[in-house]
């Protein structure tokens, strides 16, 4: 027989919780009001893309004769003589939402790429053709209009308020599933991805699936604070790391497209890298923060103003750079003509310099390199230098300075990640003017420090920390 008093402490026990349990989901937010009040808003937008280069013909150099058992078909499967090849069509779907009531809707640049027709699809099942009024590949973000009036639109919100561990739910057409709803919370504030350093991605583990392209995604006041825009994924499908593009960054968008057809950004005219640890000694930072310049692109806004390789940008117009992915979204915003100032630190300094922004060129600047030719050594570092001549200075586009690494050995050098084929063009922030140059710099480094060497490689310059061991 249980014992009266175990039994009451055992009610307690159950009774506490599933207290504790309603409590637990009463503190759970309830998306049934959001998604019932915007998904007259959200769109499906399927694109048909006429193929004008059909495939299925016969090669130039063979020709089929008329009359032959197989005549017909050849004719079928190949297009034959007297037919002409009938056009292919592919079609893609993704999604939408309502900017103003008037028929101006938001999506992605990758959903409309290239379409030859845009159907809009609303909630109520009517369709409309769209037009596109501007798409901008850099920010992935496309402005279209459907002829109409009195549409249900989203409310904007405001995407520098959000926080991480905040609630957000995104309404797509995932795989063609139209007005699906899926929840999660912020991860993580300005993520820079591959290819995309203009936008400060929010990143959240909403599921987001091929389908919800361009969709939006809302915060827990039913606003519209991003434009979901990309997976991360290794099968295809969802993975937990979803990116969807700022509003702010979005409207700036559609302001431009609206006032003058296309989107124009802010150029500076550098090539950056991040400050590790060890750089950030080198350069006489307390801690890794601000983007590193590594080089400095002729006639560029920043070579005009006296920007140098080794400037380590700390704050441009008054705001912070943490890391070099903040630097290239703050300039790409700032007004074409305005002049602003950069605080940077050089040569364990600190510096302002005041740059007036131009327009960012249609094609980045490339940079190649290769070659090799007379030969010294540094035994200290264990690497082998030689002279550039005047052909190779041609080919690597570079006036003077700059020794080329012939040979390494385990040492220094290669420690610090330096590479064969590579071009030194700084040393401890003294540019070096050939072989023998360079072994009288190298002679006089110290020990157990960090410092900074500057090379060109492949398509671009980077900055290394190079450290030498003392004997002792």
């Amino acid at each position: 027989m249980i014992n009266k008093k175990v039994w009451t402490g055992f009610s307690v026990f159950v009774a506490w919780c599933l207290l504790s349990a309603n409590s637990y989901a009463a503190n759970l937010p309830d998306f049934t009001e959001l998604v019932s009040n915007n998904s007259a808003a959200v769109v499906n937008i399927s694109t048909t893309i006429n193929n004008k280069n059909p495939t299925n013909r016969l090669p130039p150099a063979i020709k089929m004769p008329e009359g032959t058992p197989f005549d017909e078909l050849f004719k079928h499967f190949f297009n034959g003589p007297g037919q002409q090849p009938e056009a292919r069509k592919s079609h893609s779907l993704g999604s939408g939402f309502v900017l103003s009531s008037d028929g101006y809707i938001l999506t992605n640049h990758h959903v409309i790429k290239d379409a030859d027709e845009i159907i809009v699809r609303f909630n109520d099942r009517s369709e409309l053709v769209a037009k596109v009024l501007g798409s901008d590949e850099r920010s992935d973000v496309a402005l279209i209009k459907v002829e109409a009036k009195g549409l249900k639109a989203v409310k904007l919100g405001d995407s520098t308020k959000l926080k991480v561990g905040e609630w957000v739910l995104a309404i797509g057409s995932p795989f063609g599933f139209d007005y699906s709803a899926t929840k999660g919370i912020v991860s993580a504030l300005g993520r820079s991805l591959p290819g995309d350093s203009y936008v400060p991605f929010i990143q959240t583990d909403v599921a987001i699936n091929p389908g919800n392209s361009g969709g939006p995604l809302f915060n827990l006041d039913g606003e519209v604070i991003g434009i979901n825009s990309q997976i991360y994924s290794r099968t295809g499908g969802f993975m937990g790391l979803s990116f969807a593009i700022p509003m702010d960054v979005a409207m700036d968008v559609v302001a431009q497209i609206k006032s003058q057809g296309y989107v124009s950004r802010g150029w500076l005219g550098v090539i950056i890298q991040d400050v590790t640890r060890e750089l950030a000694e080198s350069f006489g930072l307390k801690k890794p923060h601000g983007a590193l310049i590594s080089r400095v692109l002729d006639d560029s806004p920043a070579d005009k103003a006296g920007f140098e390789a080794g400037d380590v940008i700390l704050k441009f117009n008054g705001k912070k750079i943490p890391t070099s992915s903040d630097l290239p979204p703050i300039v790409g915003r700032s007004p074409i003509g305005q002049s602003v100032s950069v605080e940077i630190m050089r040569n364990n300094k600190r510096k302002t310099l005041h740059v007036k922004i131009e327009q960012l060129p249609e094609d980045d600047e490339i940079i190649k390199t290769k070659g090799s030719s007379g030969r010294l050594i540094d035994e200290r570092l264990a690497v082998e230098v030689a002279d550039l001549d005047d052909r190779q200075r041609k080919q690597y586009g570079l006036d003077k300075n700059g020794v080329i690494v012939v040979n390494l050995e385990q040492g220094a050098a290669a420690s610090a990640g330096i590479r064969r084929g590579d071009i030194i063009m700084t040393i401890n922030n003294q540019k070096v003017k050939n072989a023998k140059h360079f072994l009288d710099l190298a002679k006089d480094l110290p020990s157990n420090k960090a410092i900074p060497v500057l090379i060109q490689r492949g398509e671009g310059a980077i900055f290394l920390a190079l450290r030498i061991e003392s004997d002792e």
